[in-house]
């Protein structure tokens, strides 16, 4: 019998053709004589019956017609979709009208009654739309059985019973995937006992478990794209308890296409689970602010810097400038800026930001009109020992870049900054508040350079950041570390962050002054390695250990200090910093003296007048010296030692 089915499946177009048309006629005979049972509840009168014998052939007629002028057989009944059924309202309408001229014209008494005529149409469509469903699930069942029992196909258990679930089961079921979705559960409880595309809704996320063990499935799929972080980890907690492996659907807009694809799936990423709603800002006018412009983007080997040149480079400036000191990276950040940007003009510059003879050759060749300034030394317990560094390359490296750019007429400079800088408690905050302190000064003594700053959290993934270092910890096998069970941090990703930095650069109303992201919650450091073992199949509880805040770490961040206020702007979820009047420091005069410092070896008078600016910082002093008097092996053995 199997052997039959298929043969006939895979028969030519003609025969197919041959056999669709005596089914249509068997239909067509069919629906006209159950029409007239119906009307007559089965009981025909004599006179009424020898007129259906008169008529039955016209009618197989008519309906055959029909079906050849509307192409009913001309496509595969497999692939049957909205354009065939159509076509088939169409033929069946145009028959039943043809069916009633003929009655009328035909001397035939009793006539057909309408009734007939009516209950005849709705009839032969909705047979014909029968066989076409059934065949069709007949294929896809038999082909879905012989393609399970020859592969052993993996048996997947779906959450999310929507537009996207729905999809996906689709696909599985119609392709040869390697997959069959056997249940379905979703925690809207109306949904409970439903099918979709043949396959039933067993219950909510909270059964998990039992379902996966009722049908015996070998892996969790999460259709759920829409699906809000706090809601992900909870439902990723009850996949945890199936031991089974889980992977996700992103992506609500192939949802909203209906391009949903098994090749969309990918594993959950420990960003699907931070504590806010991810912030997706729309730069529709971004093209015409960069195209054909010239580009200069220091720190551009960097997490910030190296995506920042990649989004700018899609709108097509002129020339894109990329500096930085690290030639490896800015090596391989060219050679993808080439392959994907082959006609885009791009000059990778090896260089210290506080070499103004380099600096002054770049400005004068090239006519910048925007730059983002991303250098900067960012690991705030190392510049706690190397406060000299960070004082030279964060605030003189970035007087240097900024002013070059008013002195040679670039229309926008935008910093980068961190919330670090917000009553800084370190080294590295320090530098970067005096860095916007600068900024914003060298605004009043060049004006026709719109300067401003952007301050965001930490950026999830960057070099150095936490993410990456749980994650060689969990590949090393090792304990995650973290300072403090109450320690919380802004997070933001770091397509966020360069979003967030060219749309600041649009604001009419950032010339000298700082923009900041409303970034939602704080992050506690302690959930997110949690999460991370959680997404590592590792217990949640246990293998983490505390070390205790480092020199010059916060237990919180902030964005904005006490004595500042905020406005909001013309874009959702930024804000725009404004200063208090009590902010009167005047830092870019004494530029000239530090570098006179530096030159001398001087570094004391150089430390002490910066942190004259910031007495809290007088700790981080003394490390430095202790730092200068301590053998290096001695410092590798406490970094080793404060790494474990």
């Amino acid at each position: 019998m199997k052997a039959r089915l298929r043969g006939f499946f895979r028969a030519p177009f003609a025969p197919r053709r041959r056999v669709a048309y005596i089914v249509y006629a068997g239909i067509a005979a069919l629906s006209y004589i159950l029409a007239y049972a119906l009307r007559f509840e089965f009981a025909l009168p004599g006179d009424h019956l020898r007129t259906l014998a008169i008529t039955i052939g016209a009618v197989v007629l008519i309906r055959h017609l029909c079906a050849r002028v509307f192409k009913l057989s001309s496509g595969r009944w497999r692939f049957v979709g909205t354009g065939d059924i159509v076509r088939l309202v169409a033929a069946t309408a145009v028959g039943t009208l043809l069916l009633l001229a003929l009655d009328v014209m035909l001397p035939i008494q009793p006539r057909i009654p309408r009734s007939v005529l009516l209950i005849d149409w709705i009839l032969h469509g909705y047979l014909i739309a029968g066989v076409w469903l059934t065949y069709r699930l007949t294929f896809e069942r038999l082909r879905q059985f012989r393609r399970t029992k020859a592969r052993g196909d993996r048996r997947i258990l779906i959450v999310g019973a929507g537009e996207a679930g729905n999809l996906l089961a689709r696909e599985m079921l119609r392709f040869p995937t390697g997959y069959r979705p056997v249940a379905f559960a979703d925690d809207e409880r109306a949904q409970k006992g439903r099918s979709v595309q043949g396959v039933r809704v067993l219950g909510t996320t909270e059964r998990l478990p039992e379902i996966a063990q009722q049908v015996d499935a070998d892996e969790i799929v999460l259709a759920i794209p829409s699906a809000r972080p706090a809601d992900l980890r909870r439902i990723v907690e009850h996949c945890e308890r199936t031991d089974l492996p889980f992977r996700v659907l992103p992506g609500i807009s192939e949802v909203l296409a209906g391009n949903i694809r098994l090749s969309h799936l990918r594993e959950v990423r420990i960003e699907d689970l931070l504590g806010r709603e991810p912030v997706v800002l729309e730069l529709p006018e971004l093209a015409a602010d960069i195209q054909g412009k010239a580009i200069l983007i220091t720190g551009a080997a960097g997490s910030i810097g190296s995506e920042l040149a990649r989004q700018v480079a899609l709108h097509r400036p002129c020339t894109l400038v990329v500096l930085d000191q690290a030639e490896s990276d800015l090596c391989f950040l060219e050679g993808d800026l080439r392959e994907a940007h082959p006609g885009l003009h791009v000059v990778s510059v090896v260089a210290d930001i506080t070499d103004a003879a380099i600096l002054k050759r770049l400005f004068s060749r090239y006519s910048f009109e925007r730059v983002y300034h991303a250098a900067a030394y960012k690991h705030v317990p190392m510049m706690e020992e190397n406060p000299r560094e960070a004082v030279r390359n964060n605030v003189m490296g970035t007087f240097r870049v900024a002013e070059a750019a008013g002195r040679h007429g670039v229309h926008k400079f935008v910093l980068i900054s961190t919330d670090k800088a917000v009553r800084p408690a370190n080294v590295m905050g320090a530098t970067k508040r005096m860095a916007e302190l600068v900024v914003l000064e060298l605004q009043e003594r060049y004006a026709e350079t719109a300067y401003s700053a952007v301050r965001f959290g930490n950026v999830l993934g960057s070099k150095g950041s936490v993410l990456p270092l749980f994650r060689r910890q969990l590949e090393a096998g090792r304990p995650l570390t973290v300072t403090h069970p109450d320690v919380t941090r802004y997070f933001m990703t770091i397509p966020e962050a360069v979003q967030l930095v060219l749309q600041a650069s649009l604001l009419d109303d950032i010339r000298g002054r700082v923009a900041m992201l409303e970034m939602g919650e704080p992050v506690r450091i302690l959930d997110l390695a949690r999460n991370l073992r959680r997404l590592a199949g590792l217990p949640v509880h246990g293998g983490i250990v505390f070390t205790g805040l480092r020199a010059g770490e916060k237990l919180h961040e902030e964005l904005i200090a006490p004595e500042e206020e905020t406005m909001e702007t013309a874009i959702a979820k930024v804000r725009i910093v404004r200063p208090s009047n009590r902010q009167t420091a005047r830092v870019c005069e004494l530029m000239e003296e530090w570098e006179a410092y530096l030159v001398a070896g001087r570094d004391e008078l150089l430390l002490n007048h910066f942190a004259g600016f910031f007495p809290n910082l007088a700790i981080s002093l003394e490390r430095y010296e202790q730092a200068l008097a301590t053998p290096t092996s001695q410092k590798d053995e406490r970094r080793g030692k404060s790494a474990g």
